[in-house]
C-alpha cells in the first residue's frame, strides 16, 4: 500500500499544502491576506453571503428530500424503481443544462411569466432570475438527489417493527412519526446536512449565470481572484478557509455522533 500512499500524498495533499502556503506568503510573507476578512466589508459581505445561501439550500434540500425518500420507502416496489430511476437519471443531466433551463423558464420573458401574464394574473414579469432567490431555486433543485440518497439508505436500515410497536401501545400517527420515526433517521438527516453544505459552498456556475452577477458567492470570487485581478493569495486564503471550515463542522459533529455510523457504516 505504500506506493500508492506516497500518490495520494503526492497529488491530494500536496497541492492543498501549497495553498496554504500561497495563503500566507503571496504577495509578501505574513497573514496580510486574512486580516483582509477584518478589514475588508466587501470580503465580509461575499463571506456571509455564501454561508446564508449554503444555510438556507441546505434547509430546503433536506426537507425536500426528506419527503421524497419517505415518500420512496413507504410506497409500492415498483413505484419504488420509477422514482429511484429518476432520481438517477437527474444526476447525469449537466449542472450548465439544469442552470439554463431554469432562464428558459423563470427569466423576464420566460415561459413561467409568459403563461401568468397571459392569464391575468400578473400586469409585470415576476423577477425570479439574476437575484438571491434565482440562485437558491437552481442550488435548491441540484441538491435535491444529494439529499434523497442518505436519507433513504437511513430510512431503507430502520425496524419498521418499532413503529407498529407503537401504533399499538396507542401512539397516533404524528405521534408515532415524531418521538419515534423522527428521531431514528436523525444521522440521515445529519448527514444530508452535511454533505449539502459542503457542496453548496463549491458552487460556482450556477450563482454565476441565475444570479446575474449581482449574487457573489466565495468559489466565484476566488476564480475572480485568480483568472481577474490574479491576487492568488487572496484566493488561496479563501480556499483555505474552506478547507478548515469543511473539517471544523466534521469535527464539531464528530463529538456529537459517531461519522462513521452517519455515513452509513456500523453504529
Amino acid at each position: 500500500m505504500a506506493p500508492f500512499l506516497l500518490l495520494v500524498i503526492a497529488l491530494y495533499l500536496g497541492p492543498i499544502l501549497n495553498i496554504l502556503w500561497l495563503s500566507v506568503t503571496d504577495p509578501e510573507p505574513g497573514m496580510g491576506n486574512y486580516r483582509k476578512l477584518f478589514v475588508s466589508d466587501s470580503l465580509l459581505r461575499i463571506f456571509w453571503t455564501t454561508i446564508r445561501i449554503c444555510l438556507i439550500t441546505t434547509v430546503g434540500s433536506v426537507l425536500l428530500g426528506y419527503s421524497i425518500a419517505y415518500a420512496m420507502v413507504h410506497c409500492h416496489q415498483k413505484q419504488k424503481s420509477y422514482m429511484l430511476t429518476l432520481l438517477l437519471v437527474s444526476f447525469w443531466i449537466s449542472i450548465l443544462v439544469r442552470t439554463f433551463s431554469w432562464l428558459m423558464l423563470l427569466g423576464h420573458r420566460g415561459l413561467v411569466n409568459n403563461a401568468l401574464e397571459g392569464m391575468g394574473v400578473i400586469s409585470e414579469p415576476i423577477a425570479f432570475m439574476r437575484n438571491e432567490l434565482g440562485v437558491l431555486i437552481g442550488m435548491i433543485h441540484y441538491m435535491i438527489p444529494y439529499a434523497v440518497l442518505p436519507l433513504l439508505v437511513n430510512m431503507q436500515s430502520l425496524d419498521m417493527r418499532v413503529m407498529d410497536a407503537s401504533r399499538n401501545l396507542g401512539a397516533s400517527g404524528q405521534q408515532t412519526f415524531m418521538r419515534v420515526y423522527l428521531p431514528l433517521t436523525l444521522p440521515g438527516i445529519v448527514a444530508s446536512s452535511l454533505l449539502i453544505f459542503i457542496l453548496s459552498l463549491g458552487f460556482y456556475v450556477t450563482p454565476a449565470v441565475l444570479g446575474g452577477g449581482k449574487v457573489l458567492m466565495i468559489a466565484e470570487y476566488i476564480s475572480v481572484q485568480l483568472l481577474v485581478t490574479l491576487k492568488w493569495g487572496t484566493a488561496a486564503m479563501l480556499a483555505g478557509l474552506m478547507l478548515f471550515g469543511v473539517l471544523a463542522m466534521l469535527y464539531i459533529m464528530s463529538r456529537f455522533m459517531k461519522l462513521s455510523a452517519v455515513f452509513g457504516g456500523s453504529a
